[in-house]
Order: structure tokens, then sequence, then C-alpha cells
């Protein structure tokens, strides 16, 4: 793909992209996946630098663009060399109009940036919001020792307040490291293993992971435990579910079981786990406005109604939780938001 072609690509997926904040798509991560698996002819710079472009313009975007074009214009016209790229070819974009709507910069819409306000987020922290994130991951202690990683891995740097994090160089492909395939490492951001570890998980405890999702911290507190007792990963989301067998296999995790639950039926289905559990573990469903750094386009689907209906999707998370827990057992309860609503 010449750069025309690739600019192109980029409001071709921008286009996707606000269609699924409008609708309730897919995310931006899923349809560039999409896109690119039925155009094998872009090589891994091509999927690279779309990839690149696309991102760019959505983190630059406060509110919902018009659309893809408007979000590239925007960046054009700071950036003489995308503006170049303006040119009309049979596989580029056409020229840009000095009169043409381009879209508004920002950190979110107004209504987000009053609520964070009242929220107690400054102005000044906004735009760490939707900087680029850093590339974390966790050492698996069942298989090998920080430090023994540190010593095999180019460029990785040891986190201070968690105990098995790193930090690997931007643009590091994790999931062609021998490290990753061997089950030693797996991507989880510093947070969420900070978070993780206030369960202090123990060797021989029964503990339920109530919105497993696809795994991370699954998988983190089996490790914790040393591979010794009960770990029950549930989540209403079959696909995202599905994916924790595989990596439990490679991580050498054997404690770890996932249950499938129906939304509002969840305390039937874990009928058993009622008043059992060592600790509960609850990373609720939620407006995601702290992981705009990895989700740039979230803000633009988040409305003042789906805030309310996250917020009750909670507090009914939350009561099912506690029913799990034994007297003197442990909750703990994280959402990724900086809103005090929730």
């Amino acid at each position: 793909m010449n750069p025309a072609a690739r600019t192109q690509a980029a409001i071709d997926l921008l286009d996707e992209i606000i269609a699924a904040a409008h609708g309730g798509g897919a995310a931006a991560d899923t349809l560039i996946a999409r896109y690119f698996s039925t155009r094998r002819y872009a090589g891994s710079k091509d999927r690279r630098a779309v990839r690149e472009l696309v991102y760019t313009a959505t983190r630059a975007a406060g509110d919902v663009p018009a659309s893809g074009r408007a979000a590239l214009v925007a960046l054009a016209r700071q950036n003489a060399e995308l503006a170049a790229t303006f040119d009309g070819s049979t596989y580029g974009p056409a020229p840009i109009d000095p009169a043409e709507e381009a879209a508004s910069g920002g950190f979110a819409p107004g209504w987000l940036i009053d609520a964070l306000s009242v929220s107690g987020i400054d102005a000044d922290e906004l735009p760490a919001l939707v900087e680029r994130a850093p590339l974390d991951v966790r050492v698996n202690r069942l298989k090998a020792t920080r430090d023994s990683v540190v010593a095999s891995l180019a460029g990785a740097e040891a986190l201070a307040r968690a105990p098995d994090a790193l930090r690997l160089p931007a643009g590091t492909l994790v999931d062609q490291l021998p490290l990753y395939r061997d089950g030693v490492i797996e991507v989880q951001d510093a947070g969420s293993q900070i978070v993780g570890l206030a369960l202090d998980a123990r060797p021989g405890q029964h503990i339920v992971d109530l919105c497993a999702g696809a795994g991370g911290k699954t998988l983190a507190i089996a490790a914790a435990m040393d591979n010794r007792g009960a770990v029950l990963a549930c989540d209403t989301d079959r696909a995202r579910l599905s994916r924790l067998a595989p990596r439990a296999e490679r991580a050498g995790v054997t404690i770890a079981t996932t249950q499938l639950l129906d939304p509002s039926r969840e305390t039937a289905a874990l009928e058993e786990w009622q008043g059992r559990a060592d600790a509960v573990l609850v990373d609720a469903p939620c407006s995601g406005t702290g992981t705009w750094r990895r989700n740039p386009e979230a803000r633009w689907r988040l409305t003042n109604d789906r805030l309310e209906r996250l917020c009750a999707t909670q507090r009914h998370v939350l009561d099912v939780a506690a029913g799990l827990v034994r007297p003197g057992g442990t909750l703990i309860y994280i959402v990724c938001s900086l809103l005090d609503a929730e």
C-alpha cells in the first residue's frame, strides 16, 4: 500500500468505528482485525501504519467525528506529510477543500469533561487519559521469577508497585516471544496486577472471579495460590470466557474452572458457592473512563443513559458477589472508571 492508500484505509476504518460507536457495535481493535483479515495484500508495515493513523485520529477527537474523513482532515491540517496523501489518486482520498469540515479536538465530549471535573479530575490531567498506554506484562510465577525474565528479555523494566510486573518497549510483539508462547509472561496492565494483589490470594483457598472476561486476573490469582486450591471464573460473555482455557493450559494453571452465567440469574447458578468463597473478585462492567488509553473510542460510546444502566448493573453484581463470600472472607470490587457515579 502506498501512503495515500493507507490514509484511505484509515478513513474507511474510522467510518466503521464511528458507526459502531453510534450503534453499539464491535470495538475498534476487533474492527481493525476484521478489516485486514480480508485484505491479505496489506503487509505488516501497512497494518501498523494504518492502525497508528486510526488511533491517533481517535485520540485527537473529543466528540464523535462526523466521518472518518473529518477525523483525518483534522490531523492533516496539522501535518503536511499526511495532507499530501490526500492526492485524489486511484486508491487515495480526494484532495482537501479549504472549507471542508474537520473533526473537533478535545479529550472527551463536553458532558463527560464536566463529569470528570466533578469527580476531581483536573484539566491538566485530561491529556493523560488518552495518551498511548505502556506495554506491561505479568511474569507467571508458576514458571519463572521476575529477575530471571528481566535477565533474558531485552529492554524489560521491573515495576516497583507490582512484584510480577514488567514494562516492555513500545511496539514489542509479545505474542511472538518464546516466553509468551511458553506461558512465562502474560500481557496485563500494572494497574490490573496491583488491584489483584488486594485479594491476597493464598494456596488452598476457594476464590471466585465473578466478572472474569478472558481470565487475566484468574490466571494471576491461580499463580498467587501456587496452583493449589480452586478458582471459579465466571462471566456472561461466552466468547470472552472461552479464551481462558487455552491461556490456562499455556500458563500451567490447573485449578481454574469456568461458569457461564445468565444475566439476572447468577445467584441460582452459583448456589453451591453461596457463603463459601474465601474471596470474591469483582471487576465490574463499567464505563471504562480509566481505560481510554487502550480504548480511546470508548469515550464516543458513553451516554448518560448508558452510565445509569451500568451503575444499576454494578449494584446488582455487587449484591451477587456479597452473597458468595463466607463469614470473614474478602470481597474486592473494582471498576476501571474515574467517575464518582461508579
